[in-house]
Order: structure tokens, then sequence, then C-alpha cells
């Protein structure tokens, strides 16, 4: 039988120095006790793990869970250089390497998403199962010239000056106005981001396309996405869901782009729905 869950921190160094912090969320078990299931979650852009802190109770009662802060955000170090998903994707595998995980069922929200794709595409045999939650592929053909705006418009006003924006985006009026608490714990994430790490991560998004990679991902995989999202409109998930073998597709009502943080009771029910379709694979 397994034990109680116990959380710890930790930190890996990547083969080019670079120190990964995360956190893992496991069980003790006795002598002999078969493994749980692992999911792996990767949070947003200018966010951090604690993005899916409501979620990972849910999750712990029935799997191991794993945590960590991208290159460039959060505890994580923050380098000046050019970013991609498949980067992104090989710190990854490498902490996965780091606990022993030899698969996952992986979780990835918006910028996470798109890792999660990335990952899913070039290290297929890793991901038992693969739950893609307000995110995209391709964020269009104006993308490039979008996200270096974006981070332009950062490096003028400040993180501040986008502060409202930003919460307007991540969760419904509804939420934000009953979650006063929840809303600035993230700002103040969002506020400590580093504008070099940010740009270079709003460029990989603005460069990224992820499309090659969907006819050979035949994972059981969850594609998830509000139905108010607007970062992420819910046309670029069905996309997804359309261009994958083993793809369903989650509309969320009532809700918009970050979702692990408005509804984590759902996301945390979607994805181990998404572990049951593994049973017996």
């Amino acid at each position: 039988m397994s034990g109680s869950v116990t959380s710890s921190a930790g930190r890996f160094t990547a083969p080019d120095g670079l120190s990964i912090a995360y956190t893992l969320h496991a069980a003790s078990r006795s002598g002999g006790s078969p493994a749980r299931p692992r999911i792996a979650l990767i949070h947003s852009l200018a966010l951090d793990r604690s993005i899916w802190d409501a979620v990972v109770p849910l999750l712990t009662e029935h799997a191991d869970v794993l945590t960590y802060d991208c290159r460039g955000h959060g505890k994580s170090d923050r380098p000046r250089m050019k970013y991609t998903p498949e980067l992104f994707a090989s710190d990854l595998v490498r902490l996965l390497d780091h606990v022993s995980w030899p698969r996952v069922t992986l979780a990835g929200c918006s910028m996470g998403g798109c890792v999660a794709q990335a990952f899913a595409g070039v290290y297929p045999d890793r991901v038992q199962a693969l739950a893609l939650i307000d995110t995209t592929a391709w964020y269009g053909p104006t993308a490039p010239k979008d996200w270096r705006e974006r981070a332009a418009t950062a490096a003028t006003r400040g993180f501040q000056g986008l502060s409202a924006f930003q919460a307007t985006r991540w969760v419904s009026d509804a939420f934000r106005e009953a979650h006063p608490e929840v809303i600035r714990k993230n700002l103040d994430v969002f506020l400590a981001n580093d504008i070099d790490c940010y740009r270079a991560t709003c460029e990989m998004l603005g460069d990224a396309d992820l499309r090659h990679y969907q006819s050979g991902m035949r994972m059981p995989t969850s594609v998830i996405v509000g139905e108010e999202d607007y970062a992420t409109p819910v046309a670029m998930s069905e996309q997804i869901q359309e261009a994958m073998p083993d793809a369903t597709l989650s509309i969320l009502k009532n809700v918009r782009h970050l979702t692990p943080i408005e509804c984590p009771v759902v996301i945390a029910e979607k994805i181990l729905a998404l572990m049951e379709r593994t049973r017996d694979i």
C-alpha cells in the first residue's frame, strides 16, 4: 500500500549548466508495492509551477506528480539565449531521467502545451498519454510579428503595465472578482519575470509551428480549452484534435485561458480520465 504523499523540492543541472527547479509530489511506498502512475505538468508563459497548486492535491490521491519551472521562469535559472520548444522539451527529458521516471502522462497548459507537443513529438516513447490544455500547435501567420510586439510592449511599459491585460485573459470576470487572492498570487509571479527571458519566450512562441509532429503522436490525447479563451481560441484546439489520431476535445463553459487556475477540479478530472484510457496500453 502507498503511504502519505510528501512534496520535496529539488534542483537539477541541465547539460548546458542551467539549473532547473522542481517539486516531486510522491507517495511513500512499502517494499514491493507497485509504482503508482506518474504525471508531469508544464506551466504557462511568464508564470511557474504554482499554476498547478490547486490541481496537484487532486491528482496525488491517484498518482505521483512532478511540477517544475521552465528555464527562464520561476526559480529556475534565467539565461539570455534563444529558446525553442525542443530545448524546453530536452530540459524535461533530462529532468525525468534525474527522477528516474521512464514514462509519464504529460499535461501542459498554454506555453506548456506547446512544450508538451514538442516533447511528445521528439520523445514519443516517454509519453503514455498527453493532455494539451489551453494551447495551440501554431499561432498563425502573423505570430512572429505579434509576439515580438508583445515583448516590446513589456519592455516599454514594464510588466506592471501588462498586469490588468493578463488577468483579464487568464480567467473570467466572475472568477477574478470572487478570488482576488488567486489573481494577486499569480500577478506577483508575472511581475517578477526577467524581460530578456520573457522576450526570448515570446519569440519562441511566435516562431513555433508544431503541426508537423501531430500525425506521429499516437498516444491517447485529451485537448481541453475554455469556451471564452481569447489567447488560444477554441479553433486552435479543434485543429489539434482533428490532426491527432487519438485525441478528444473538451470545451469548458464560462472559463478563459488558464483553466488549471480557474477550474482545477475539472482539469484534474480530465487528466485522471485520460489516464484511465491508458490502463490497457
